[in-house]
């Protein structure tokens, strides 16, 4: 009988949970996409229904239950942060309290009583050390380096460890209060973000400014290590006892209050992305190149909320420290479910891991000759969530009196890529859906990466988002180097890359004197929906053997245009999580100005449909393969 391992993520954000069979994935997916609440930090109940659904099995056919950190020593962290902080920090210690003395004290009784019929014990890990699981185990490398960096886990803020075969040794660690996750975060808040959610945003708000205040920063609030290590001036921060990230000294260094949400951003606003941005930049260059130093591997694997930052990466990449880095797609604590149950594979089992490159399946560019390298990783592409079947789809159809058409496969991609070619906004929803935070052609919402317009139509008629975001490009692998200063894979949207200068477009001098933002309404290149104000681009190279349907469909908008580059942006307005279901993809569709619905065969006009009711609530279920 095969050997069945639980992982679990909860009571934090970003709750998931993930199957793994002798060692392979079977499932993972976040509860955000069932429950419809966006970063859903309750216990994964559906997602755990889904897991097993997808092996067929039940409760009391898992052999082992893993979850992701170890509550007792992070309670024990908050107890020794409070009374360090004493008198300051009373509310929120009185508004912690409950919560950890009632539920999270007692973890192991309570994911027990949950997974009825689980016989097991429940096994806890470290929090970074799943996050490091989750780097090193699925990555294509038989040794690699392997950093981790986020806002705090037990005590941990960032870790180096090394992987070999299916060792994983844990060699350092910067601990609490001093964290790049939660530096970030603050400056997250102080632009007037949500914490660990609007992080992406500062990000992407970062090329508009200039890096004004990075002298202050390092003046006062932090010094930086040669190894990356921060010492940080817990003098300006409030995050150890306050239920703010920052106060008042903050707000006087850099020139008043922090924004307050949906206000209208400033010139300073873009000025501090810019600068914090930077900022971590160097910090994920020098811990990187430390990493480099202390392990003498070759390769590299993060994870960690920061390792999200696709900038820094980029940036990484560029600095040619290690020959090739390697991403976990669900980088965030979702994936610590993930490493949690490799973790228990590997480590508690002593179980051997067969890499892709020991498997003959990925080679260094510096052997191919002529040709692209082969890849592969264990994720598979990160398509580990659950699909429609047909019949599901055709039942929802019928049952609602939608009208569509089907599609033969074989014809699919090129009528899809005709319709993109024509400037329609499309609704995509095919395969298993994606593991982690970006849409990666499971459950996205496609357009023309060359149309002037196509990136504020996306934003404000489909998105209802800022205006400032840019979207992304998936390219075929194949091509990718003919576009962008980058010759390598980023399946999952995790590297940034430039815009080569011979596919750029003179820009007017009318365009130095717009202000911040009005400059995205400039066209920097031949292909505009996907180009930053910097020249930048968050890339994603496609591969059909990851997914054939969305290469076929990139593939005939290339034979139709001379362009291997489409729009691809995750299928979601703002606020709410990335549609699971066709019924949310139908219900996301009919509410916003999308032009087509595709489900697998099925095709769907928005100028055929009857609009919904502004009442509408109607719910079904959807056989899942």
């Amino acid at each position: 009988m095969p050997v069945r391992i639980l992982g679990l993520s909860a009571y934090y954000h970003d709750s998931a949970a993930c199957l793994l069979e002798d060692g392979r994935i079977v499932a993972a997916a976040q509860e955000e996409r069932f429950t419809r609440k966006k970063h859903d930090a309750g216990f994964p109940s559906r997602a755990v229904e889904y897991c097993l659904q997808e092996a067929g099995i039940g409760t009391d056919q898992i052999d082992h239950v893993a979850f992701y950190e170890k509550p007792l020593v992070k309670f024990a962290r908050l107890l020794e942060t409070y009374v360090a902080c004493a008198p300051r920090g009373l509310r929120s210690y009185l508004t912690a309290m409950p919560v950890w003395l009632s539920d999270k004290l007692w973890m192991a009784d309570d994911i027990s009583s949950r997974l009825e019929g689980y016989e097991g014990t429940v096994l806890f890990g470290e929090h970074h050390e799943s996050h490091a699981a989750s780097a090193f185990y699925p990555s294509p490398f038989e040794d690699a380096a392997v950093v981790t960096i986020d806002g705090v886990g037990e005590w941990a803020t960032s870790s180096i460890g090394v992987g070999r075969g299916h060792r994983l040794d844990m060699l350092h660690e910067l601990r609490f209060p001093h964290s790049l996750g939660l530096l970030y975060s603050a400056f997250t808040y102080f632009t007037g973000f949500r914490v660990n959610s609007g992080e992406y945003k500062v990000m992407g708000l970062a090329p508009y400014g200039e890096p004004k205040y990075v002298k202050a920063i390092k003046d006062h609030l932090l010094d930086i290590g040669d190894d990356g290590a921060l010492w940080m001036n817990m003098e300006y921060f409030t995050y150890p006892h306050g239920l703010t990230m920052t106060g008042g000294r903050f707000e006087a260094l850099f020139d008043g209050p922090a924004r307050k949400p949906e206000d209208k951003l400033t010139q300073r606003e873009m000025d501090l992305a810019r600068s914090i941005q930077d900022i971590t930049e160097e910090v994920m260059l020098k811990m990187t190149a430390y990493a480099r130093r202390e392990t003498g591997m070759r390769d590299l694997c993060l994870a960690g909320g920061v390792a999200l930052n696709c900038v820094g990466n980029g940036r990484i990449l560029r600095d040619k420290a290690f020959d090739q880095i390697w991403i976990q797609p669900a980088a965030g604590d979702a994936g610590g479910a993930l490493g949690a149950a490799m973790s228990v594979w590997h480590r508690y089992l002593d179980r051997p891991r067969v890499s892709a490159e020991a498997a003959g399946t990925w080679e260094r560019p510096s052997t191919v000759s002529g040709r692209m390298p082969r890849y592969a990783d264990a994720m598979r592409g990160s398509y580990l969530g659950p699909r429609a079947t047909e019949t599901g789809i055709q039942r929802f159809l019928e049952a609602h009196g939608c009208p569509a058409t089907r599609v033969d496969p074989a014809a699919l991609a090129d009528r899809v890529a005709a319709l993109l070619a024509d400037e329609k906004v499309i609704g995509l929803v095919q395969g298993r859906m994606e593991f982690g935070p970006r849409a990666l052609g499971g459950r996205s919402i496609l357009g023309d990466a060359r149309s002037p317009k196509m990136q504020s139509v996306m934003n404000v008629k489909i998105k209802f988002r800022e205006s400032f975001r840019p979207f992304a490009p998936a390219v075929l692998r194949e091509h990718v180097a003919e576009w962008f200063d980058l010759d390598a894979d980023s399946p999952c949207m995790l590297l940034v890359a430039d815009v080569l200068p011979t596919h750029r477009l003179p820009v007017p001098d009318v365009a130095d004197a717009l202000w911040g933002i009005e400059k995205l309404n400039v066209p920097r290149s031949t292909v505009p929906a996907i180009t930053h104000v910097d020249y930048s681009a968050r890339v994603q190279t496609v591969r059909r053997e990851t997914n054939p349907l969305y290469y076929d469909i990139i593939d005939a908008f290339n034979r139709r245009t001379g362009c291997p580059i489409i729009v691809n942006t995750s299928f979601n307005v703002r606020g709410e999580p990335i549609v699971c279901t066709p019924e949310d993809a139908f219900r996301c569709f009919m509410r916003t100005d999308m032009d087509v619905l595709v489900l697998e065969n099925f095709i769907l006009m928005k100028n055929e449909q009857t609009p919904l009711a502004a009442d509408e609530s109607w719910r079904m279920e959807f056989a899942l393969d």
